[in-house]
């Protein structure tokens, strides 16, 4: 989805991803990173009647919203990321749909150990060409608003 008038996000948020019932996350607005990416742990290729499945395990056990669940999906791509210091890492690649102010948005996230970055959400250009401007002076807009629409 795009959107016809710009909304403002902040430096952070919280996040919801609907197919994975997870709802605010806490993520980081990075408009350094092409991609963004999510905190993955247990990151498998297998082979199952000759297609290749990905299974993986979002967040991790220290994670409060961490649920023990595995994913799977024969729907992935992999992708070259390079991280701010040069370094290139092959990673895998998903699209699912996240909430951000009420509205519903399809992008990709790449699978990511995030265990020592303090967000296990990276929110990248892909998503932010989407209809966002940043303002880095603002946190938690889109959250605040879900909050004030539920009271």
């Amino acid at each position: 989805m795009s959107l016809t008038n710009n909304i403002t996000i902040g430096a952070t948020d919280k996040i919801d991803f609907p197919e994975f019932d997870l709802e605010n996350l806490d993520c980081r607005i990075d408009t350094g990173a092409a991609s963004s990416a999510i905190h993955c742990q247990n990151i498998t290729i297998r082979e199952r009647n000759g297609e290749e499945v990905l299974s993986f395990q979002l967040l991790d056990r220290k994670h409060p919203m961490y649920n023990k669940k595995t994913y799977h999906t024969k729907e992935f791509q992999r992708k070259t990321v390079r991280s701010s210091f040069g370094q290139e890492e092959i990673r895998y690649a998903i699209t699912t749909k996240v909430v951000l102010f009420g509205k519903t948005f399809e992008t990709q996230f790449t699978l990511a150990d995030r265990v020592k970055m303090r967000f296990p959400v990276l929110i990248g250009r892909k998503l932010l060409r989407q209809g966002f401007v940043v303002n880095i002076r603002k946190k938690n807009l889109s959250y605040n608003k879900k909050i004030k629409n539920t009271l």
